[in-house]
């Protein structure tokens, strides 16, 4: 039994380009929630109406949400923080769906890790500077170099793991349920897919925008 994504079609370009699963759903959840932003977002007003409610009470959920865990001098990266949060947590409920979850596939996973990776040490080179930066690293006995260097190469590959395990773990599962139940999977798989999908999906999603806050900020102090 494989559990990878499947190969959608080939673009001939060279020895074939393959578009799988996951890249035909990323594709999916990306025109959904610019079509949902243009949605939320075409006439605003000075008196909002419902959609301009909605889209006001999202953004300064975000807002608040990064001001509170990283401070107010970090207060710019909600849009970064919220994206992230909305791509990975409609990524992972996609399962509802019937879609492969982008998120069980650890490429997306790694490249989600990757930036946040990127973004961290951007953020401490651009705040203590490069030889400031580069002295932590020696800190708090030059010996530990090694350690700390091991340490930051971590950092996105635990991040990674982290998501992907989670939800291709309730994918798994989910599939062996109706497997086994066969014509009979009504009742229980609705009452799985309500956890593996919704619950810990969207949980999944806030653990991973809050280790990225988390992480950046520590880096810039």
């Amino acid at each position: 039994m494989e559990f990878g994504p499947e190969v959608i079609w080939v673009i001939p370009i060279g020895n074939g380009i393959a578009i799988t699963q996951t890249v035909t759903t990323t594709w999916f959840i990306m025109a959904l929630l610019i079509g949902f932003s243009i949605f939320l977002t075409r006439k605003l007003s000075i008196i909002p109406g419902k959609k301009q409610v909605v889209a006001e009470l999202l953004v300064d959920t975000f807002y608040n949400l990064t001001e509170s865990t990283m401070g107010k001098k970090f207060k710019n990266f909600a849009p970064y923080v919220g994206t992230l949060m909305l791509f990975i947590g409609v990524a992972n409920i996609s399962g509802l769906l019937g879609l492969r979850p982008p998120t069980a596939d650890l490429n997306t996973t790694m490249a989600l890790a990757l930036m946040t990776f990127v973004l961290i040490h951007f953020m401490g080179f651009k705040s203590k500077g490069v030889g400031g930066y580069l002295k932590g690293f020696l800190e708090p006995m030059p010996f530990l170099l090694p350690l700390n260097i091991l340490g930051e190469l971590a950092t996105p590959i635990s991040l990674s793991f982290r998501l992907f395990g989670n939800v291709v773990g309730g994918l798994i599962i989910m599939t062996l349920v109706y497997e086994a139940l066969g014509n009979f999977a009504v009742i229980v798989p609705a009452v799985l897919h309500a956890y593996f999908d919704l619950f810990a999906g969207l949980l999944q999603s806030f653990i991973f925008a809050m280790l990225t806050m988390v992480f950046v900020s520590l880096a810039s102090d």
